[in-house]
């Protein structure tokens, strides 16, 4: 980045141990929300959403497991790319070892984050948009309002759309969890009866402690049998579309009392579990990632994800 003329203006906050989905650190400050002061920036790396959304810089980096970058990005109004695994290099990323994790980039816009890409991945070449894509809306359980924005959006958009049901994304959800705490409890588990770690964090990863190899291993035969699923909704559709999170972004008040139901963003599954590039746009909070799976490269699979995302930007 520097030698391709960028300033490094600051270390942005975070979520304790990056393992969290409302952004709230009592120990060293929750990130502002510019666009909804009122409301919680999401996590886990909120800190570096809120910059982007407070326009303190052009473009900002995050990481993503099982959603770090989708969610802060739909809470603070900005777009969020999380690429494919591998194509950015984790080096001083921690936990170092992780099956699931990506660096990628926040923007206020599709534009910047197509640019911020190529300054990260010189393959990274954005393509045409097609006229007329064909969208997959996908099924999920959504608030009416959250479900009527991004009805809204795609009809402003102009594509075609066909409705995808895909049975196995609650099991991927919980098999994605149960990945994800295998290796949290791994590297940082040994924190968990540290004296000041917050207390969501701690229970959070208490509650990993008891997964099994057995458990991970089942968990790894639903990722492979989800990602057959997604790849044949993949067959009929340019790009699937759904919410970013089930309902309306937490109040900072709500946060202590709603986060069991509110922190569970399964639509973030199919891009965590199948290894295609997903993208949280600005208001309606909706994502979309496309079919990777007769390319001959991942590259080409993540700029038409970000021509995909440029069009429907314009349309809102």
């Amino acid at each position: 980045m520097l030698a391709a003329g960028c300033r490094i203006v600051g270390k942005t906050n975070l979520h304790e141990f990056a393992y969290g989905v409302t952004g709230i650190n009592d120990w060293t400050g929750t990130p502002l929300n510019a666009r909804f002061p009122d409301r919680v920036p999401g996590g886990s790396s909120s800190g570096s959403a809120a910059a982007v959304a407070a326009e303190l810089v052009d473009f900002s980096l995050g990481t993503d497991t099982g959603g770090s970058i989708r969610v802060p990005a739909a809470c603070c109004g900005v777009v969020g790319f999380k690429p494919t695994f591998g194509r950015l290099s984790r080096t001083g990323v921690y936990p170092p070892m992780s099956s699931l994790d990506c660096v990628g980039p926040f923007a206020r816009t599709v534009t910047t984050v197509e640019g911020a890409m190529s300054i990260l991945d010189p393959t990274f070449i954005p393509t045409a948009a097609p006229s007329r894509p064909m969208i997959g809306v996908v099924s999920v359980k959504a608030d009416p309002t959250i479900a009527a924005a991004v009805e809204r959006a795609l009809h402003a958009l102009g594509a075609n759309c066909t409705p995808i049901e895909l049975p196995g994304l609650s099991p991927a959800f919980e098999a994605a969890l149960t990945i994800i705490g295998a290796e949290m409890w791994a590297a940082v588990g040994a924190y968990a009866g540290a004296p000041g770690i917050g207390a969501d964090v701690r229970a959070r990863l208490l509650s990993t402690q008891h997964i099994r190899p057995a458990d991970v291993a089942q968990a790894e035969r639903i990722r492979v049998a989800f990602t057959r699923e997604v790849d044949a909704a993949l067959e009929r559709a340019d790009a699937l579309v759904l919410p970013t999170m089930p309902a309306e972004t937490l109040t900072l008040p709500q946060h202590v009392m709603h986060v069991p139901r509110w922190a569970s963003p399964p639509s973030c599954v199919p891009s965590t579990f199948r290894d295609t590039p997903q993208s949280a746009c600005r208001f309606p909070r909706a994502m979309a990632f496309p079919p990777d799976c007769n390319w001959s490269d991942v590259a080409e699979a993540m700029s038409n994800c970000a021509r995909s995302l440029r069009e429907f930007e314009r349309a809102l």
